[in-house]
Order: structure tokens, then C-alpha cells, then sequence
């Protein structure tokens, strides 16, 4: 059995997906495909508590913990948005919270080029979103 990759090679996978897709458009439709390819939220983590503040869009974000490893499911009612966050669910779930807590975001989205592609409102959700998950993190390492 082979182990996961790890989120530095998820990151590399997505950074020559990214490469090969080229302009900010292609990008874009690509992110968008991602969130049609998120799992259904179910409806009972559809609740405030699971939202994300700070997205332009409504977002949920459940946290399911399981052995070790923290997964994450999350739906949003706008398409970008819904695939910023099954972008970053390809990174982030089924990972250790020190994984995640030593993974630096904000550079990998630098280098998927995304914050530039999107307006300062989506930019400061996909940092929302980060956060959210992050702070799951903590939450498991305490």
C-alpha cells in the first residue's frame, strides 16, 4: 500500500496543473471544475457554526476528525467559491494538524497564482478559509 503524497506534493501536482492550464481564465474554469467534484455537505452541517466569515459567498466547513488526521467537508453557494475551497480541501484533508499547521498557504497559493486571479473580497475568503482550517488544527494539537 503507498502512502498519501504528501501536501508538498499535492501542491507540486497542482502547481504544474496550473502551469499547464496557462491564463488566469483557464485557471479559473479549472478551480470552478474542482467544486463540482465536492462531496454533497450534508444538510446538518449547514449551520452557523460551520459558516466562514469573511466570504463573499456563503461557505460551510465541517471538520471531521478521525484517528490522527483531521478531513474536511465544505460546500458554498457560488461556484468559484465552492472550488477555492476543494482546492484547498485537496491540500489540507486527511492530513495531521501538524501537517497542516506547518504548510505555508499563503505561499502555495502564491504559486498556483490564485490570489492575483481573484477580486480583494474572494482573496480575503480563500484566507478565510485557511484560517478556518488552521484553526481546526490548533484546536487538535491542544
Amino acid at each position: 500500500m503507498t502512502a498519501d503524497p504528501s501536501i508538498d506534493d499535492t501542491l507540486a501536482e497542482l502547481v504544474d496543473e496550473f502551469d499547464l492550464l496557462g491564463d488566469w481564465e483557464g485557471r479559473i474554469e479549472y478551480v470552478i471544475e474542482l467544486g463540482k467534484g465536492l462531496a454533497a455537505l450534508p444538510e446538518a452541517d449547514r449551520i452557523e457554526a460551520n459558516k466562514v466569515p469573511g466570504c463573499a459567498a456563503q461557505v460551510w466547513l465541517a471538520v471531521r476528525p478521525s484517528g490522527d488526521r483531521l478531513s474536511f467537508l465544505a460546500d458554498s453557494d457560488s461556484a468559484l467559491s465552492k472550488g477555492n475551497i476543494a482546492l484547498l480541501l485537496k491540500l489540507y484533508s486527511n492530513r495531521r494538524p501538524d501537517e497542516i499547521l506547518a504548510f505555508d498557504a499563503r505561499a502555495a497559493l502564491d504559486r498556483l497564482g490564485l490570489p492575483s486571479a481573484l477580486t480583494r473580497q474572494r482573496a480575503n475568503g480563500l484566507n478565510a478559509m485557511v484560517g478556518r482550517i488552521r484553526d481546526a488544527a490548533a484546536a487538535a494539537v491542544q
